[in-house]
């Protein structure tokens, strides 16, 4: 494993722990994280795109989603899509 792969794999490890903490008037739960902290987790300058999708998929192994939206970034459980409604052929002709 690479000090990089090992970097973003601590970061997705916090990114994770951050869920169930306590903060921002919430018991736990989703959350928005800037860009520039979690380029301290990660220990990195620049998070090019290779190094967010392998964010993301460390995420995903955890059972999370992490959304980029540019200058931050969204957790969320994979459960909470569980439940949305499901698009099919009949909805789309």
């Amino acid at each position: 494993m690479t000090r990089t792969s090992t970097d973003l794999t601590s970061a997705a490890k916090q990114l994770a722990a951050l869920y169930d903490e306590s903060f921002g008037g919430k018991s736990k739960g989703r959350y928005r994280i800037s860009l520039k902290l979690v380029r301290q987790l990660a220990g990195k300058r620049r998070l090019y795109e290779d190094d967010i999708r392998s964010l993301t998929r460390e995420m995903l192994e955890r059972g999370f989603v992490l959304i980029d939206m540019d200058s931050f970034f969204v957790v969320m459980g994979a459960n909470t899509f569980v439940n949305y409604r499901r698009a099919n052929e009949d909805v789309l002709l």
